[in-house]
């Protein structure tokens, strides 16, 4: 009994310490000036993330067969995009990680969403950010700061970003 105590207090300590690392695949951080890249907003506009600059500007990086983005999005359409996409100080751009449009705009339609979906073919804008995890939001303020990234889908998450908006987009 004590030997199987000793293992398990072992693997719990090696549990808290792994989650206790810091996050090696976010290449950016809270306070960060967001890198600056141009991608297509349809099929033939190409657009600049600069062009947003006095904006508050969500960016959402998703695939279409990743089971927490296919939780998250229905919430985004409805609890951000439909609250605020008539506020001139807002956008929001959904980027689809390494499918094209052939996938992108299926998918879109399939599910209702309105907002702009673009794919992000050989994660070229999303290695800006992260190597690596799905969904990851990451709001942008007016002069071009990162003030808010998350990794995954929680509903913690997801409520401290509502409320960002709702303070930021008042």
């Amino acid at each position: 009994m004590k030997k199987l105590s000793s293992i398990l207090l072992l693997c719990f300590a090696t549990l808290f310490s792994n989650a206790q690392q810091a996050d090696t695949t976010t290449r950016t951080k809270v306070g960060d000036l967001s890198p600056n890249f141009s991608f297509n907003i349809s099929k033939d506009k190409v657009v600049s993330l600069s062009d947003y600059r006095g904006k508050i500007v969500v960016l959402d990086f998703f695939a279409t067969w990743c089971p927490p983005c296919r939780l998250e999005l229905p919430r985004v359409q409805k609890e951000i995009w439909e609250k605020y996409k008539a506020n001139p100080k807002f956008a929001l751009f959904a980027f689809d990680r390494e499918e094209n449009w052939n996938k992108v705009l299926p998918f879109k339609q399939k599910n209702h969403f309105t907002f702009p979906m673009v794919p992000d073919m050989g994660r070229v804008i999303f290695s800006l950010y992260a190597s690596q995890s799905i969904p990851r939001l990451i709001v942008i303020d007016e002069k071009g700061k990162i003030i808010y990234q998350s990794i995954g889908y929680t509903e913690k998450d997801f409520s401290e970003l509502l409320s960002l908006l709702a303070d930021k987009l008042k």
